[in-house]
């Protein structure tokens, strides 16, 4: 690989953008949570955020199960050398 070659987000400027862009674009999804009308079928998915909220906590469970996963799973790291 070309070590002088340099990549977008090898800058901390763009880095800084990018990061505050998607501060903005999940301000923008929330603010658009008030004014789009939902039909909801359950009763609490009409609630204000639910959506947001839903996805960060299964996210948040998918992590914590791969981290249970992976002790069962883990294999010692020459299991393949044996």
């Amino acid at each position: 690989m070309d070590e002088g070659k340099r990549y977008w987000l090898d800058s901390a400027e763009n880095v800084t953008k990018l990061y505050r862009g998607i501060w903005v674009l999940a301000i923008v999804l929330v603010a658009l949570d008030l004014v789009i009308h939902r039909h909801p079928e359950l009763g609490l998915d009409g609630l204000f955020g639910f959506y947001g909220f839903y996805g960060f906590f299964a996210c948040v469970a998918l992590v914590l199960t791969a981290k249970a996963l992976r002790r069962v799973l883990m294999r010692p790291e020459d299991y393949y050398e044996r």
